[in-house]
């Protein structure tokens, strides 16, 4: 991609939630194309945010503003109150092993987004996560309306100013270091047209029902990775929109969770640099990730398994096929 072409697109495709600040207009043009959203958030022991989250957009998105026809919460198991908090200020609550018994039941992120294809209804699906402190309507509205307004999006991604939530207070620079340590790097030796996404590993993004029944879902770290490497090989990069949320304020994860994290994404990388032909043979890689601990000036290693699983496109599961195909 040239400079110029770069410029193009992100001027194009790059928007900023206060253009879409009138919501009215925004629930006519969706009812005129006939289209419905839906909005999910996969939770597990979220109990301390989702009933502010569910309460906040269920009442601006759904009850003022009918620019939402359905909201559920979808949960991996949580031990604490968090599906009796969302059911409780309105949500629909399912349980991710309830959805498709038939295929069995994995736990991750991953999981409840891929299960969410199949439970929901919406022509637009619009996922957020649940420990967003700082929750607002843009969150689902800035994402969902260049969907709503241009035809050849697909899939739109969010980007943000990301103070992390210290217990000493909130510190204004910090979040994105996996991106800017990994992706990036590898978005730039790879697919460097993907570094036009500028947070692609934000967990707030919502795309079409049409191009997420056609993708495979890893059940844990790498599912934001993998959209973006798989929606650009089938659509280019033209596919996809980012929208700027200003401030997202959220709870710090270690470097520890971090590494593991890491970890997880670059098995689904390699997969994919793999099966797009961009490396002629598979390396063989470990599962197990390792790291040290030191305590009392005793170093030790501490090994754990991290398989990035990853459950089919959707379309081709045979209970999804006949709950939306004709008979």
């Amino acid at each position: 991609m040239t400079t110029k072409n770069k410029e193009k697109w992100l001027a194009r495709n790059t928007f900023h939630h206060g253009e879409f600040w009138d919501i009215i207009k925004l629930v006519e043009e969706k009812e005129k194309k006939g289209m419905t959203i839906s909005l999910c958030i996969p939770t597990l022991n979220e109990e301390k945010t989702i009933g502010k989250e569910v309460l906040i957009l269920r009442s601006e998105l759904m009850e003022r503003y009918p620019l939402v026809d359905e909201f559920a919460v979808i949960d991996s198991g949580s031990s604490d109150r968090t599906l009796e908090v969302a059911k409780n200020y309105g949500a629909d609550v399912y349980l991710a092993s309830d959805i498709l018994p038939e295929v069995g039941d994995k736990r991750g992120k991953g999981e409840n987004l891929w299960k969410a294809i199949h439970q929901l209804k919406g022509d637009v699906i619009c996922y957020v996560d649940a420990d967003i402190s700082n929750i607002h309507p843009r969150f689902v509205y800035g994402l969902v309306a260049p969907l709503i307004k241009q035809e050849e999006v697909q899939y739109v991604k969010a980007f943000y100013d990301r103070p992390l939530n210290y217990s000493s207070g909130l510190r204004s620079s910090g979040g994105g270091r996996v991106t800017e340590i990994l992706i990036r790097p590898l978005f730039s030796l790879f697919y460097p047209e993907l570094t036009n996404v500028i947070q692609p590993l934000s967990g707030e993004y919502a795309a079409r029902r049409e191009v997420l029944e056609m993708i495979p879902f890893p059940i844990g770290y790498g599912v934001e990775t993998s959209h973006l490497l798989d929606l650009y090989e089938k659509f280019g990069l033209d596919a996809f929109a980012q929208t700027d949320l200003d401030r997202r304020v959220h709870r710090n994860q270690t470097t520890n969770a971090l590494g593991k994290m890491s970890f997880g994404i670059l098995q689904t990388f390699f997969n994919r640099l793999h099966a797009q032909g961009k490396i002629d043979q598979m390396p063989d890689m470990e599962t197990f990730y390792r790291r040290f601990e030191v305590e009392d000036g005793v170093y030790s290693q501490l090994i754990q398994e991290v398989i990035e699983e990853e459950r089919p496109p959707m379309i081709e599961i045979e209970g999804y096929r006949k709950r939306i195909l004709p008979t």
